[in-house]
């Protein structure tokens, strides 16, 4: 059994969308498996992605706290008491002594079928019938069974992932091979879930068809890195706009942007542009972190060389001074 959404999240039932958005946000950062690189970091981190990509949704949230784990493949017009209702009873064998009522695989006929008395008579056998769209075996058979989900994974660049694109997959299916033009919008993370409603497993006896689950997965970048929607990079600076600050024009995913370099910036430090990550769609954007790399000229020319000869005599500075 999957472990509740709520549990994973670390989260009570009535939390509201922020905190929803926090408790992900918090747990992703350390069990991504850029950051982590622990056995299980990897699925755990598909199992948090899951759960924030259905508690995050209104309409899939309050499904799945009527339905539980069988929020995907209960029909839409389902009762919730009415379902809880039928899985008690039947749960609990709904007769004396725990034993499964008549006409469930037992000798009874289609006249055996089990009612008990409440706000109303109910029969167990319509209750269920109903909620997985189906018959009871006193009916006749099960009926209609839905499809199983399916899913697989697909791999999209950074600036696939900052802009949005569009993909088309081929899906092989009772009636041969099909393609379907998928659109994967702009924002997604590593490891984020994409839904295709009624992409997945053929049902049997007139049941829906499943749901196809697309895992996106980002690929390795010569320039960027990703940490959940944060974006580093490095920018290479001459020794002079270090030492005197300067303005720098860098690509980025989004395009041109333009990176403030404080005088008196050393190799390593961080210039953070807020928002310029990527996108999300249900909050703040992430963050793009340039990493600071000063370069010196390869090949000084005999000016050059002059001049940093007549730095060095008149400069006090030590580099390895801990001061």
């Amino acid at each position: 059994m999957a472990r509740d959404f709520y549990e994973v999240l670390g989260l009570s039932r009535d939390a509201d969308q922020s905190e929803i958005q926090r408790a992900y946000r918090k747990r992703a950062r350390t069990l991504h498996p850029d950051v982590n690189k622990e056995p299980q970091a990897e699925e755990e981190f598909k199992e948090l992605s899951e759960a924030y990509d259905v508690l995050s949704d209104p309409d899939q949230r309050r499904r799945y706290d009527a339905f539980g784990e069988d929020f995907r493949r209960v029909a839409p017009d389902v009762d919730p008491d009415a379902y809880r209702r039928a899985r008690a009873y039947a749960g609990a064998g709904a007769g004396a002594g725990g034993g499964r009522p008549r006409g469930w695989g037992g000798g009874g006929g289609p006249s055996d079928g089990f009612r008990y008395s409440g706000a109303g008579d109910v029969d167990i056998e319509d209750l269920l019938g109903g909620i997985f769209g189906g018959r009871g075996p006193g009916r006749g058979g099960w009926g209609p069974v839905s499809g199983s989900d399916h899913e697989t994974e697909m791999e999209v660049t950074v600036e696939e992932a900052y802009n949005g694109t569009q993909r088309t997959l081929s899906i092989n299916g009772p009636d041969g091979p099909r393609t379907i033009d998928v659109n994967i919008p702009a924002g997604v993370v590593d490891g984020q879930r994409i839904r295709l409603r009624g992409q997945g497993g053929q049902g049997s006896g007139g049941g829906e068809t499943g749901d196809l689950y697309l895992i996106v997965r980002i690929a390795p970048h010569p320039r960027y890195r990703l940490e959940g929607r944060d974006l580093h990079m490095l920018v290479s600076l001459a020794p002079w706009e270090a030492a005197l600050g300067s303005s720098v024009d860098i690509d980025t995913p989004g395009g041109t942007a333009t990176v403030n370099v404080p005088a008196g910036t050393s190799s390593h430090r961080r210039l953070r542009l807020k928002g310029r990550g990527l996108p999300n769609k249900r909050g703040k954007p992430g963050d793009l972190y340039a990493e600071v790399q000063i370069r010196v000229p390869p090949s000084p020319s005999k000016k050059e060389r002059e001049l940093f000869e007549q730095l060095a005599k008149a400069s006090t500075f030590d580099p390895r001074s801990s001061r």
